[in-house]
């Protein structure tokens, strides 16, 4: 049986991601794997041309950032705690595509992320992140929703 020895995780901070994680905690620890946690921030739109009052966008990307890192602090402080071989990491970009080159650059053995379930015409209009990392990772893929 292959060995999960490089995890990664991927979180948008939800009560799917929450409880995925369990199942990514508990194959890094049954492997004794390295577990790396992802949040990709998406790309932001684009309003330029657009009025916006008061909002810089430099100011707007640092706080969404500054955001992210505190919500990560919350979640490793809440989730993580008897495990130390794990690394976190905050990237921007397109979700699916940011998750598959991490997993691609670090030799990923596995990923594990929550889904949403979404369908009908949510599915169609927002697309599903999960999906598209099932269909295009070049590892095995385990996908949890809530119960």
């Amino acid at each position: 049986m292959p060995s999960f020895d490089k995890i990664l995780f991927a979180t948008d901070f939800s009560e799917n991601s929450d409880h995925a994680f369990e199942y990514a905690l508990t194959l890094a620890k049954q492997f004794n794997g390295r577990l790396t946690i992802i949040h990709v921030i998406n790309e932001p739109v684009d309003l330029r041309g657009f009025y916006v009052p008061h909002v810089s966008f430099e100011n707007l990307e640092k706080e969404i950032e500054e955001g992210a890192q505190k919500m990560m602090a919350t979640f490793v402080a809440n989730n993580v705690a008897g495990f130390n071989n794990y690394e976190t990491a905050i990237v921007t970009g397109v979700p699916w595509e940011e998750i598959l080159k991490r997993a691609e650059t670090d030799g990923s053995s596995c990923i594990v992320l929550g889904t949403q379930g979404r369908s009908g015409i949510d599915h169609l209009l927002f697309g599903s992140t999960a999906e598209r990392v099932v269909r295009k990772a070049s590892c095995p893929v385990v996908t949890v929703r809530l119960p």
